[in-house]
């Protein structure tokens, strides 16, 4: 096993350059959720010229893609995120996601005939609210496979991730015009709707379990001051420990809203964004394999705190890791005090630091593979 290691390992060494060119190219022309065209073509490059049998649009869906090498019997998929964040870039980091994913591969297919491996990369649009991975789990994609990984970058490296459950939804109101001085008894505020209907929320905190989130914003509630607003949008998330809870919690919510359009005369509409991002269930198996992985490179894995709080959020490989085995280890890049969603982290996300962490987290996920591979 530790010839097969280190030939993966001189394959990511090997290919460096070319997947850190990669995650600045991303990082410079970010994309939105299903808007990742230039990415899509962009990332599988690397897989195409190593004789990966690359498929673009991959099941239907316009920035996705799936590449593939060897015939081995075990079946390790990596997932390749690449959306960025609107108005923030990859704040998220996702342009190292998808080039360590790249280098995990390489690695893998390096060894595939002598590990017995089949290496499989799935490109996967939309993490950031539109559950890609969801709609190509709903299309057939990962069926079968043996092992699916990606490895997330973080302020500092948790190899466990523990995300909650998650539901996006769309929120409207309808009222009716008016001018706001010299009619304003013939208007119905839209805008009000969602003021009552985020105090409710506010009240409803203090009965909800301390691990619940509820949070959004309002997207638009008005063009003029003087015409009281018609039409309100928002968008909002409800966060749970599991797809159980979430069901429970989800209701009471919307009945928050339900009051807004009470109190105003409004008409409500919730719309769900995507399908609800499942909690996540690692592998302990391949979670301990890729722990002492990365410590044998030199990582370390900090204690529980603020710090390590990125393990938590939500992801639509939470859906994955309910149909087929998953890990979903974090990487710190050195970023603090800087967190992701911020754009000091999306400076961070390029640099000396996050090279280190591309390549690490990319070493680590093939490694893993290969111990995959090896107990199987």
């Amino acid at each position: 096993m530790t010839a097969l290691k280190n030939a993966a390992r001189t394959e990511v060494d090997r290919h460096a350059d070319e997947l850190i060119r990669l995650s600045e190219r991303l990082h410079a022309d970010p994309e939105t959720a299903w808007e990742e065209h230039r990415a899509a073509a962009a990332v599988p490059e690397l897989l195409d010229r190593a004789g990966f049998a690359v498929t673009s649009s991959y099941l239907g869906l316009d920035t996705a893609f799936h590449a593939s090498f060897g015939t081995g019997p075990t079946r390790i998929a990596l997932c390749a995120e690449y959306d960025a964040l609107p108005g923030l870039g990859h704040a998220c980091g996702h342009n190292l996601i998808a080039a360590s994913s790249i280098g995990a591969a390489l690695g893998l297919a390096a060894v595939a005939d002598d590990a017995g491996v089949t290496v499989e990369v799935y490109g996967t649009p939309a993490e950031e609210g539109g559950g890609g991975k969801i709609e190509l789990l709903d299309r057939g994609a990962f069926a079968g496979v043996d092992l699916a990984m990606m490895v997330h970058p973080a302020p500092v490296d948790v190899a466990e991730a523990r995300p909650f459950a998650v539901s996006h939804s769309k929120i409207s109101y309808t009222g009716k015009s008016a001018h706001a001085a010299a009619y304003p008894e013939a208007g119905i505020n839209a805008a009000d709707a969602f003021t009552v209907a985020q105090v409710a929320i506010g009240l409803l905190r203090q009965q909800i379990p301390a691990s619940a989130r509820v949070h959004g914003i309002v997207t638009n509630a008005g063009d003029a001051p003087n015409a009281i607003p018609e039409h309100a949008t928002g968008r909002w998330y409800v966060r749970a420990e599991t797809l159980a809870e979430l069901a429970e919690l989800e209701p009471r919510v919307f009945r928050a809203f339900e009051a807004g359009a009470l109190a105003t005369g409004c008409e409500l509409t919730v719309e769900p964004e995507s399908k609800p991002y499942a909690e996540f269930r690692a592998d302990e198996a391949a979670l301990a394999a890729y722990r002492a992985n990365a410590l044998e490179l030199g990582r370390e894995f900090a204690p529980d705190g603020t710090a390590s709080r990125m393990n938590r959020a939500s992801t639509d490989m939470g859906n994955v890791s309910q149909v087929v085995p998953a890990i979903h280890p974090y990487i710190g890049i050195g970023s603090l005090p800087a967190i992701n969603h911020q754009r000091e982290f999306a400076a961070h996300c390029v640099g000396g630091t996050a090279q280190r962490a591309l390549l690490d987290g990319a070493i680590a996920l093939a490694w893993t593979g290969v111990d995959r591979a090896v107990a199987t």
